[in-house]
């Protein structure tokens, strides 16, 4: 029937579910911020406001239970030393979902899900390239490199079929 059932499938039998949510936890806990579509953002702020509320608790128990339900000694180490600290006075309310357009190959609605207190990573200073920054910055240095090698092939193509016409 599904009477007062309050989770999404998503299509995945339980076990795929289950660690699809565990690998959207940790990427939040690890970066602070990740880009999914709406409705798992939904669904997956309802599981990361709970790891946080126990992550304020501290004490082993719940230790033990946020590591088997992230699967990620890590992710749960983190959220207790740092984010649950830094929620320490907060009630609840630690995630924000921010809509972000729509996906371009399946027009599905994207959103932003991220911890309340987030800042932006500070842009890098003249002169620097920073990797770990802006995904797009980097897409665009990779693209320029590329380009500056597909122009250096045609130019060696050109001077090849220059020696060649020479040579006849």
């Amino acid at each position: 029937m599904g009477h007062n059932v309050i989770k999404h499938s998503f299509g995945r039998k339980d076990g795929p579910r289950r660690a699809l949510y565990k690998g959207l936890i940790c990427s939040l806990i690890e970066h602070g911020r990740i880009k999914t579509t709406l409705a798992k953002a939904k669904e997956i702020r309802r599981h990361a406001e709970k790891a946080v509320t126990l992550g304020k608790k501290g004490d082993l128990n719940s230790r033990r239970l946020l590591i088997s339900r992230l699967g990620n000694v890590e992710a749960a180490d983190k959220l207790i030393s740092d984010i649950s600290k830094r929620f320490s006075k907060r009630p609840g309310g630690y995630t924000r979902v921010i809509k972000a357009g729509l996906r371009a190959g399946d027009m599905a609605p994207m959103a932003l899900l991220e911890f309340v207190d987030y800042k932006l990573p500070e842009a890098a200073k003249e002169g620097e390239t920073k990797v770990t920054g802006d995904k797009n910055l980097v897409k665009r240095q990779r693209a320029l490199s590329r380009g500056r090698a597909k122009a250096k092939k045609a130019a060696r193509k050109t001077q090849k079929t220059d020696r060649r016409t020479n040579r006849r």
